[in-house]
């Protein structure tokens, strides 16, 4: 039985609003527009004790629900449909089906603003949203048997699960769904950047710099760190054993920092793009460091948590938003618009002020944290101001968003 290539065209008129023609478009520019407002609900709650109704859960933890799997989820929605689309050229999400799924995300992240007030109505979008999302970029997957991809896909699965936990907690059925939810989301989402970084870092140094350059990168290190962050994982999560958790994130930060050190050249520090990944990798390297403390002092595992999440998932997915969106504009993601150095190097300083501030005093340590989040509502309020043009306007280049797609169908084998 043989296989044949029916090729297809998709193609989206010029005159058609383009903000729904391929996923990084809503997704970025909602990740955003919503990161800021969510910072800014969290800055009036903690910080000048606004009161918002959170039922059984925490503070914390309803902040921690918004960023996890409200912002970094349109990320990687918006990376996903993008980049999934490139490695199967089949077309993904697109028009009708596309705003669907955004309107699905948008919803809970609304009404989580104000609390568990509206609870059940988020639950129900948010559980629309991660199956319209697992469909979308698993359809083109198995359509062209692209099975090096599933443990992306795994990870998306896990991570629509970890939201359940959430869910279930809130709704007093799961008494740990919160803290399994939320680590287990976190520590997710940085599995993701390693995984994909991995593959696409070396490439990106290689291609953005003017002179050639070689960089190493080996595969054992990379299976290493994958078996050692499920041990972390799965102890941090579920067993509790301090030992377990100090030697992994221990063995983690030695290997995540071996892996930087083959991956870095001096020329890096001159293209902002490529500098902002390397950073999200020295805060991940860092958050690693601080859980293996924190397992044999005091430093407290917020530390190491904002360590991953403000300075390790902040710069990454603030530099691939940006690099995605101008490459696919028809953009040269080697001369990103003015400003871009100067919004990463904000947030830098941000995820500085975040982590190590409080590991040498606590005496400002509200004033700490406003200045944290001005910093990042600075930023991101740049990004969307940098990128929105961008993201509602055509290809600078003439070139549709979908172009061509591929279906793999099977040929009646002969008699």
């Amino acid at each position: 039985m043989s296989l044949v290539q029916i090729n297809r065209t998709v193609t989206v008129k010029n005159d058609q609003v383009v903000l729904f023609n391929i996923g990084f478009r809503p997704f970025f520019l909602g990740a955003g527009i919503f990161s800021v407002i969510t910072i800014l609900a969290w800055t009036l709650v903690y910080s000048f004790q606004v009161s918002v109704s959170v039922g059984l859960i925490s503070l914390f933890e309803w902040h921690a629900h918004q960023m996890i799997y409200g912002f970094s989820m349109a990320v990687i929605a918006g990376f996903l449909l993008t980049a999934i689309m490139n490695w199967t050229s089949i077309a993904t999400l697109h028009g009708a089906s596309l705003k669907t799924l955004f309107i699905c995300w948008a919803i809970p992240r609304v009404l989580l603003l104000f609390g568990l007030r509206f609870i059940e109505i988020a639950a129900l979008f948010d559980f629309l949203f991660f199956v319209g999302l697992i469909y979308g970029v698993t359809a083109p997957i198995v359509a062209v048997r692209q099975w090096k991809q599933l443990g992306i896909l795994s990870k998306v699965m896990l991570l629509f699960l970890g939201n359940l936990c959430f869910y279930l907690d809130a709704f007093n059925i799961y008494s740990n769904g919160a803290f399994v939810g939320i680590y287990g989301g976190l520590f997710l989402i940085v599995s993701l950047i390693l995984t994909i970084g991995g593959r696409i870092m070396p490439a990106f140094i290689r291609n953005g710099l003017e002179h050639q350059v070689e960089i190493s990168n080996p595969l054992w290190v990379a299976m290493m760190s994958l078996f050692i962050f499920l041990v972390f994982t799965v102890n941090f999560i579920f067993i509790h054993d301090n030992f377990i958790t100090g030697v992994s994130a221990g063995l983690l930060f030695a290997l995540t920092t071996y892996r930087l050190f083959c991956w870095h050249t001096p020329g890096i520090w001159k293209k902002p793009l490529l500098w902002g990944l390397f950073a999200s990798y020295l805060f991940i390297n860092l958050g690693f460091l601080l859980f293996a403390l924190h397992a044999f002092t005091s430093v407290s595992p917020f530390i190491g948590a904002h360590a991953f999440a403000y300075g390790g998932i902040g710069l990454a997915t603030l530099s691939m938003m940006i690099r995605v969106t101008l490459g696919h504009t028809g953009r040269n993601v080697k001369t990103p618009p003015r400003g871009t150095g100067f919004l990463l190097a904000v947030l830098v300083l941000g995820a500085t002020i975040r982590v190590f501030t409080p590991l040498i005093s606590s005496e400002y340590y509200r004033a700490i944290i406003i200045t944290s989040q001005t910093l990042w509502m600075l930023t991101f309020t740049g990004f969307t101001l940098l990128v929105g043009k961008m993201l509602f306007s055509p290809r600078i280049d003439g070139q549709e968003d979908i172009q061509t797609g591929k279906q793999h169908v099977k040929k009646p084998s002969r008699p």
